[in-house]
C-alpha cells in the first residue's frame, strides 16, 4: 500500500478496511487481520495500525473479540457503505463537479467517458 501524504496514515489504513468490506472481501461476522499483522504487512508503527483498528470501531464497523481478534459487525458493509459516501459528498464530490463546470463537462458526459474508459 503506497501512503498519500495529505491524509494520515491510520485513515488510509481504515479506508483500504471499508474498500476490503465493500467488495466483500471481508464479510459480517468474519475476522480480519490482526493489529500486528496490518503492522507488519504495511510497514507502519503497531499504535498507527491500532488507530485505524479504534476508529473503525468507533464507527461500529469491526469489534473487537478480546483474546480472539477484530471481526466485520453485522452492519459493517452498510456502515462502511454510509461512511465512504457521506466522505465522497463532503470532500470529492465538491472538488469534482467544480472541475466539470470549469472545463464544461455535463454529468451524461461524465458518465459516457466513465463508461468508455471501463
Amino acid at each position: 500500500m503506497e501512503f498519500l501524504e495529505n491524509q494520515p496514515i491510520y485513515m488510509q489504513i481504515a479506508d483500504n478496511f471499508c474498500e476490503n468490506i465493500l467488495l466483500q472481501k471481508w464479510k459480517s461476522n468474519e475476522r480480519i487481520p490482526s493489529v500486528r499483522d496490518i503492522a507488519v504487512t504495511l510497514e507502519v508503527n503497531p499504535n498507527t495500525a491500532m488507530r485505524a483498528f479504534v476508529y473503525l470501531q468507533e464507527k461500529d464497523i469491526i469489534y473487537n473479540k478480546r483474546g480472539i481478534g477484530y471481526f466485520v459487525t453485522e452492519e459493517g458493509h452498510q456502515k462502511a457503505l454510509e461512511l465512504k459516501r457521506a466522505e465522497f459528498i463532503e470532500r470529492d464530490l465538491p472538488v469534482l463537479m467544480k472541475t466539470m463546470k470549469l472545463l464544461d463537462i455535463s454529468c451524461k458526459e461524465m458518465e459516457e467517458i466513465y463508461d468508455q474508459n471501463q
